[in-house]
């Protein structure tokens, strides 16, 4: 039988760019080949039925590397903790190949561990194993929680001992599949900037457009509308990180996507409280990209941006663009928690006043952020509709805002009449699962896998991060 990856019909989207955005590589050997995790969720987005993959065919397209077209490391630069470097680009990765779903839209597997590239500057082009393991983790929650995410396809342990200064050494070393929409980021459009090439900025800008904004081809504006539409989409992840209660930890501008996905985590966190100040690096030692800093953040990336799309574009044109992002920020920030708390639409005053008094309660509390909304759906009951005194009853919430916060509640449940209260039950349920990986969950998987090589709790986790 064929292996299903090396016959779907992969696109030269990016290759047919040309090499001033990419070099081709050659993946690096490794000793071993052990798959430990599938995203078998994903085959069918391929066109790809489950019982035709083996364990082989995972291997040998996604360790191995046996491929249909040529591997790209892709070209591009970025602003690290402010300060612009040069000295990027794909270096422990590539863009092993494009496919068009069955949703119609183009898809990106992206390895990460696969080897050195030119970029890999004095690294060792290796993903270690409990880095793939975290990665797989954090798409899999935020897929479930309702953010825009890369997911992993396949982690494959690979047999070599590295060393990392963040980890016990010597650690054990895997490679990782990414499947997102594309790997082009705001750093691709920098590094052309830095160039001085609005040719080539130009042409990236045709191809962004064609394949993923292709309803703005007929535009008669189509580069700042593109811009805008990017303004709009990263307000919503930013308002989806902040409302999942999400710390991405490294929000350069070589981490943002030009699709408004997130991906490409490193030392990520879920906060444990509600804590603007809640910092996941541990070298992130001002808290640049604190918890409460990831929208304002994510808007001075996308003034940065700027700089190399005004050589093609107005730079007025972008200011007012850009004007309409806090206001987008507000609208699906609001949307999302809204919907954490069971509701589909709320009267605007009302609804306002919930979510503020939400985060009020629980800054002030201290309650377990995501425990607080997996009790608020396992909880709920039809008494609330008739008596705010019951709402949460069960829970030890110490906050002189808890009154205020059922009053307001069973406010908004009184829009609704008692046989519409099992949709928001179901909606209370599809919003917030009942497990988060918060690190204290991450590090009790990851103990029995160094210890005893078992694998079980990990897939547990899996399973329970993705039942609804």
């Amino acid at each position: 039988m064929k292996n299903p990856f090396l016959s779907l019909e992969y696109e030269m989207a990016i290759e047919n760019l040309g090499d001033y955005y990419y070099e081709e590589v050659i993946p690096a050997e490794f000793p071993q080949h052990i798959l430990r995790f599938a995203n078998q969720d994903l085959l069918p987005l391929m066109g790809i039925d489950r019982n035709s993959v083996t364990e082989n065919d995972w291997i040998e397209a996604f360790g191995k590397f046996q491929r249909i077209r040529p591997c790209l490391a892709l070209k591009y630069h970025g602003y690290q903790f402010g300060a612009y470097n040069p000295q990027l680009g794909d270096g422990r990765g590539f863009l092993y190949g494009q496919i068009r779903g069955q949703d119609g839209l183009l898809y990106d597997f992206g390895t990460k561990g696969s080897g050195r590239t030119p970029y890999s500057r004095q690294a060792d082009g290796r993903l270690t194993l409990k880095g793939g393991v975290r990665e797989v983790i954090a798409g899999e929650a935020l897929h479930r929680l309702g953010v825009n995410t890369s997911r992993c396809l396949s982690l494959i342990e690979t047999g070599e001992s590295l060393w990392r200064g963040d980890e016990p050494s010597p650690t054990r070393s895997s490679v990782m599949v990414r499947f997102s929409q594309s790997h082009i980021r705001f750093g691709s459009f920098e590094r052309l900037h830095y160039l001085q090439r609005p040719d080539l900025i130009k042409n990236l800008l045709d191809h962004v457009i064609y394949y993923y904004y292709p309803h703005l081809t007929t535009s008669e504006t189509p580069y700042i509308d593109f811009y805008g539409e990017l303004v709009e989409r990263i307000a919503l992840l930013s308002a989806q990180w902040m409302g999942a209660g999400f710390c991405h930890s490294v929000l350069n501008t070589d981490n943002m996507s030009i699709t408004g996905e997130s991906f490409d985590y490193g030392p990520y966190a879920f906060i444990n409280t509600y804590d603007p100040l809640f910092t996941a690096a541990y070298f992130d030692y001002g808290g640049r990209y604190s918890y409460g800093n990831q929208p304002l953040i994510c808007r001075w990336n996308l003034e940065l941006l700027q700089k190399p799309l005004a050589l093609v574009i107005p730079f007025e044109a972008l200011q007012t663009k850009l004007s309409y992002y806090d206001n987008y920020y507000d609208k699906f920030y609001h949307s999302f928690m809204i919907k954490k708390l069971g509701f589909e639409k709320l009267p605007d005053n009302l609804g306002k006043n919930l979510v503020t008094e939400t985060i009020n309660l629980l800054k002030e509390s201290q309650y377990i952020y995501h425990q607080f909304f997996a009790d608020l759906a396992s909880q709920f009951n039809y008494g609330w509709h008739e008596n705010p005194d019951l709402i949460l009853e069960n829970m030890e919430i110490k906050s002189s805002n808890l009154q205020r916060w059922r009053g307001l509640y069973h406010q908004a449940l009184e829009n609704f009449v008692r046989e519409e209260l099992d949709n928001i039950k179901n909606n209370l349920d599809r919003a917030n699962p009942q497990i988060i990986p918060l690190r204290p969950i991450i590090e009790a998987i990851w103990h029995p896998i160094t210890s005893e090589d078992d694998w079980q709790p990990f897939y547990d986790l899996i399973k329970a991060l993705t039942k609804i």
